[in-house]
């Protein structure tokens, strides 16, 4: 019985999936893809810059310094716009680029909202995203009317636990 239920509860959820993304599919591609390559040396530096909760975030723009004490190498690469690290609802880091998909510009990038809905908003075109849940999916604007998310990096495991943010 609890097998049927089990297999009952998995069918209701790949039936559901779609109606949450509609037919269409999302383009994460329309920002350039630059390099990144934002490395954590130790658990410390991570602590520090990183993100450590769910629902923390932090933005790396080594063309601005930001952070501003963090520690940019020569070999560190903060993609097209720079990079938006955060903290999903699980506590699982995950890593997009601030630039937004429908202005495709490296100076106009998303920002975390101080309301309560915690989206990443286009201050330009008014586009929200969802990066603590959805993956960087679109939720309003014109990236929503367009399909257009968040191209999203990975979040690698470095070495003593730190992380480290990468392209491929």
């Amino acid at each position: 019985m609890a097998r049927a239920l089990d297999t009952r509860a998995l069918i209701m959820l790949l039936t559901a999936i779609p109606a949450l993304y509609g037919c269409d599919s999302l383009d994460d591609d329309r920002i350039p893809a630059v390099p990144v390559n934002v490395t954590f040396q130790t658990i410390a530096d991570w602590n520090i810059y990183g993100v450590n909760a769910a629902m923390d975030w932090q933005r790396f723009i080594r063309s601005e310094r930001i952070p501003a004490n963090f520690f940019y190498t020569d070999i560190t690469q903060t993609g097209f716009g720079g990079v938006l690290l955060v903290c999903d609802v699980l506590g699982e880091p995950q890593a997009y680029d601030l630039a937004c998909p429908v202005e495709c510009r490296n100076d106009v990038r998303v920002a975390v909202s101080s309301e309560g809905e915690q989206l990443a908003v286009c201050p330009k075109c008014g586009s929200s995203y969802n990066v603590f849940s959805l993956a960087g999916h679109p939720v309003s604007g014109p990236a929503a009317e367009h399909g257009y998310a968040l191209r999203k990096y990975r979040v690698v495991a470095g070495r003593a636990g730190a992380y480290r943010l990468i392209t491929f």
